[in-house]
């Protein structure tokens, strides 16, 4: 089981080496049919190892669940792979530090082979689909090559047995992301989404880092195991700590309240990178580290409300942002950040099953999303749903697909989402009477989780009627309206470029009748990612907590019936009207980018200002200054030595006859 996981991990790695060095071996040529063929080698370079790496942590899966068969538990533990102690684990001393031993090691439980066949099978989808996505993009090789990058850390981090190899596959995330939001970088505003991304996740990761080191120090090692065998003896406010500097990297990665700002902004980048990083990567990598270090949590006791009260903020005042929302990517952006919330509140509550179970329908379900998404882009030219409407009888896949995408978002049954978010909402209840958090903490992530199904039941709805029903308005097609708002971080537009497969123009929008299915290359990912998005939840259909989950559907269909009702009225209209003063609020996400532009971002550039300006004006100044004096000294001295002899004669018979007068004169 080992060999399997390094391998799992080596192979996408391989891949990204041989993608970004092999794609135009031997010639390097470019331009024209080389760029194909370049793109032809790509692609199998990416998908190959992708395919194996799935089937081998399917295999690991298979064999850890096997091993657990006996191991006892609920279904609900067994299903996310927590029951039982079946694991695999080896680790080798590679540096040894005097104190805190690093090491370099992997560990194989059920959490671990869960969440990865969840990461690869996403990030094979998304490279079968990304090759008629970037069919024509001459910089496909590379983005492909970060694709499998970025699968390979993702899958480091799953199965890290230490913190700090798990801190060297968080960082690569960091990276790839970087690279991958601004893969259309000749915009400016692209490239500034991928800067926003960068910087703030890494404000997070500073917080991440001290608590790894913190946990490392204290427990005398940075093996995972050994941490949490060691925290019985840890002081509570070193687990406090610990605890509190870990959310500030789940916040940065997991997009949750303080740090969400990043996540709509980075669907500047193509479609296939949204769901890699909404699904199964980057946001998913907070929540897990959660779960896998759950019993420091556990054992923090106020992080938990913590975690509790951001997770509450974030559900809720996302779901309100993506109500409001008139690009369809960025709907499904804030949807993420609502959705991760749930899973933080499943935490908070004390279930890391519920959450584990929810991030695993969710990775299905968000990826088809987005996915579908891409297919709607790819028909109309525009990210915007005031240009689409009636896409049903063109896309009839599509509609089907991403139908089924938005039922399981709202949590309606049969699909995944009723399910998983139905063992959300009953851990969220219990802990009203039991559990870790504070009373009122427990209430207002109570409240807040019914409001938000309320609240999604109505965005999806409207998501799903702007998109496949009515009529495409004419006023809302690209080149007669702006494409997608410009992020609060640049005033320039930062709408996603067409894709390169579509046929129509950008600035010309085309008849209804000219609307069409994605090729097929892009229709089977969604077909088989629609699966597991309607099915994946049915091993909870004997375990319903019917009270919570008719109350949930409840919820979500009056969200969904007012929408609906507001639609029917004026199908012209953007149902968003029924937030009425609200909607702009909701429309700037409560104005969060403009509150840090002032708060942080202005102070932070003026003080720079300032700095440079006093290095260039007082400390280079006086270097420069202190130059200009010596240059003009050595111009006088350089005046006397000047090579003429008869001046020198000149000079010293002068000083002697100075000299003589002198002597003659003082005596």
């Amino acid at each position: 089981m080992t060999t399997a996981a390094v391998l799992a991990i080596l192979l996408p790695f391989a891949a990204a080496a041989a993608g970004l060095l092999g794609s135009r071996f031997p010639k390097g040529l470019r331009g024209g049919a080389a760029d194909a063929a370049a793109n032809r080698r790509a692609a199998w370079i990416a998908i190959v190892p992708t395919a194996v790496s799935t089937l081998l942590t399917i295999w690991l899966a298979y064999s850890i669940r096997a091993g657990q068969a006996a191991g006892g538990g609920d279904w609900l533990s067994r299903f996310t792979g927590s029951a039982g102690t079946a694991r695999v684990a080896t680790a080798s001393v590679a540096v040894d530090t005097g104190s805190a031993p690093i090491s370099v090691g992997l560990l194989v439980d059920g959490l671990a082979a869960t969440i990865a066949v969840l990461v690869t099978v996403v990030a094979l989808a998304v490279q079968v689909y990304s090759v008629g996505y970037l069919r024509d993009d001459r910089r496909y090789p590379s983005y492909s090559a970060f694709i499998s990058l970025f699968t390979s850390a993702m899958l480091l981090v799953v199965y890290a047995a230490d913190l700090l190899v798990l801190y060297v596959g968080w960082e690569v995330m960091g990276l790839c992301s970087y690279l991958l939001i601004g893969h259309w970088w000749e915009d400016r505003a692209n490239s500034r989404a991928a800067i926003k991304a960068f910087l703030v996740t890494r404000i997070g990761d500073v917080g991440f880092l001290f608590g790894v080191f913190v946990l490392g120090t204290a427990a005398g090692g940075f093996r995972i195991a050994d941490v949490l065998a060691k925290l019985p003896e840890l002081p509570p406010g070193t687990i406090l700590a610990a605890a509190l500097l870990l959310l500030a990297g789940v916040a940065g990665k997991s997009a949750q309240v303080p740090l969400h700002t990043w996540l709509p902004d980075a669907m500047a980048g193509p479609t296939p990178i949204s769901a890699l990083i909404h699904a199964a990567t980057m946001v998913a990598a907070g929540i897990f580290v959660v779960a896998r270090l759950y019993p420091v949590f556990l054992a923090s006791g106020p992080a938990l409300d913590v975690l509790a009260v951001m997770a509450a903020l974030g559900m809720l005042g996302a779901a309100l942002a993506a109500l409001a929302q008139d690009d369809l990517k960025r709907v499904l952006a804030y949807s993420t950040i609502s959705q991760l919330a749930y899973m933080a509140g499943a935490l908070a509550a004390g279930s890391r099953d519920a959450a584990v179970f929810h991030l695993i329908t969710h990775g299905a379900f968000k990826a088809l999303l987005f996915l579908c998404a891409g297919a709607v882009i790819h028909a109309v030219g525009s990210n915007l749903m005031s240009a689409m409407g009636g896409l049903r009888r063109g896309l009839p896949v599509t509609f089907a697909a991403m139908t089924i995408g938005f039922a399981a978002l709202a949590g309606l049954p049969p699909a995944s989402g009723f399910f998983s978010k139905d063992e959300v909402l009953a851990a969220v209840e219990r802990s009203l009477s039991a559990g870790h958090l504070a009373a009122p903490v427990a209430l207002l992530l109570y409240g807040c989780a019914l409001a938000t199904v309320a609240v999604t039941g109505a965005y999806a709805t409207r998501a799903w009627l702007r998109t496949f029903f009515g009529e495409r308005a004419l006023s809302g097609l690209p080149g007669t309206a702006a494409s997608e708002p410009a992020p609060s971080i640049a005033p320039e537009s930062a709408s996603e470029p067409a894709p390169s497969i579509a046929p129509e123009s950008a600035s010309e929008p085309a008849p209804s009748a000219a609307v069409h299915e994605a090729p097929p290359v892009m229709r089977w990912p969604i077909i088989i990612l629609a699966v597991p998005a309607l099915l994946l939840g049915l091993p909870g259909a004997l375990h319903i907590h019917w009270g919570t989950a008719v109350l949930s559907v409840a919820l979500a269909l009056l969200g969904a019936g007012a929408v609906h009702a507001v639609w029917r009225a004026d199908p012209r209209r953007d149902p968003a009207r029924l937030l009425g003063p609200l909607r702009g609020l909701c429309e700037r996400a409560f104005s969060v980018d403009e509150l840090y532009r002032a708060v942080l971002v202005r102070p932070t550039l003026l003080l720079a200002y300032v700095v440079a300006r006093a290095d260039g004006r007082v400390v280079d100044g006086a270097v420069r200054g202190s130059g200009r004096t010596v240059t003009g000294l050595a111009g006088l001295v350089r005046r006397a030595q000047n090579g003429n002899a008869q001046l020198y004669v000149t000079g010293l018979l002068a000083g002697v006859l100075l000299l003589a007068v002198g002597a003659v004169m003082l005596r």
